[in-house]
This record gives C-alpha cells, structure tokens and sequence, in this order.
C-alpha cells in the first residue's frame, strides 16, 4: 500500500494565518495561494532550497500585492510553522494495514520530513518512507511512484495508492495501480477492505484546515 501523507495522516491548522490575513484586510488563502505555486514550493519539494529560503520567496510574493515587509515576513512565517497533528484514526488504520500488506508513505515534503513523523510518534509508520526532497522527484511524476513500489518490494500493479489530489491519484492509475482519492478516513477503511478490520474508530475532532501537498 502506498499512501500519502499531508491531508491523508498529517494535517496543519492554519487558523492563525488566516486570522492575520484578515487583520491584513488580505482574502483567506492568498499567503498559501502564493506558497504553494510551483516555482515558489518545488524547490523546496525537491530539496532545493531551504524553509527559510521559501519563506522568503513567500515574501518576496507578497510584497508584489503591496503587502509591507513586517507584515509579510509574519504571514509568510505563520505558514511555515503551523502547527500540525496526526489524523489518529487514519493512523490506526495504516497500523492495522501494515500488519499484512507492506506500506510505504509517499509525499512531497521537504527535508524535515524525518523530525517531524518523530515529532508525531510515527517514525514507525510505515516500511518505507519516499521523500519528493530525498528522490528530487515529487508527485505526480511517475518517476516517485516506481521508487515506492520498488520499496514496497511489487510491481507497480500490485499497489494501492492513497491520495487527497486527483493528479497524484491519476499518475498512479496511469502506471497500473489502483487509485484512491482520499477526502475522509472511510475512503480509505473501504479501500483497505479486510485489512482495516480491528482498526480503532475515529479519537477526536478532525482539524479544520489543512496544507496541501
């Protein structure tokens, strides 16, 4: 099993940037529309750049919208340090996963990847972990989800692959794998079948706001 990590198992609450964009007189969402376009987030996806480099060019973007300094630099580091938390039934469910099926996360994430699943107690959570900022290669090029299933020791149509992004989900269905779009945990209770059997039930709130990746 392949599964995604940011929106699937981690979620970001940015709650207190969009607080700040109000206060700014900014629209909710401009500081991620702006983070996350790609010549601002892939290099950071690739490993190319550090967070305080795309913070900067967060920045830099922002300034363009006639937004000052001081105000820009605390949006754009409201961002990058929002705080996050593991989804504990989406967890559950890789745990009961990985007792019969090999699972291997994929994500584009930077090079704090591997502190933060230790940050989240996960550092146990799947057999393999496939970093876009390790491989320098990020979803949805196929060339990462050969990688996992090389990890996953099987041919790229024995994986089920687990994405909230419909163009990741594609790329994978592209290579023989089947697909899940995930939007809530029992997308992928079903897609798990038997597997998820046992699994414990939800074990709280979900977060409100997430980072996409």
């Amino acid at each position: 099993m392949l599964c995604d990590l940011d929106n699937v198992v981690r979620f970001y609450d940015t709650a207190p940037l969009a607080a700040l964009e109000r206060a700014a007189g900014l629209p909710e969402g401009t500081t991620t529309d702006i983070a996350y376009a790609p010549e601002v987030d892939l290099p950071l996806l690739l490993g190319r750049i550090t967070p305080d480099a795309w913070v900067e060019a967060i920045v830099a973007g922002l300034a363009e919208r006639r937004v000052g300094g001081d105000r820009a630099r605390a949006l754009a580091r409201a961002l990058a340090d929002a705080p996050f938390r593991a989804d504990e039934e989406a967890v559950s469910l890789l745990r009961r996963a990985r007792a019969h099926v090999p699972v291997v996360l994929v994500t584009n994430a930077t090079l704090q990847l591997d502190a933060d699943l230790a940050l989240l107690g996960l550092s146990d959570l799947a057999d393999a972990v496939v970093s876009s900022a390790v491989e320098q290669v990020a979803k949805p090029d196929p060339a990462i989800y050969r990688i996992a299933a090389a990890r996953a020791g099987v041919p790229p149509a024995r994986c089920l692959f687990v994405d909230d992004r419909q163009e990741n989900v594609d790329a994978a269905t592209a290579l023989g794998m089947t697909g899940v779009l995930f939007r809530d945990p029992d997308d992928l209770r079903r897609a798990l079948g038997s597997c998820a059997e046992g699994a414990a039930a939800s074990a709280g709130a979900r977060p409100t706001a997430a980072r996409p990746r």
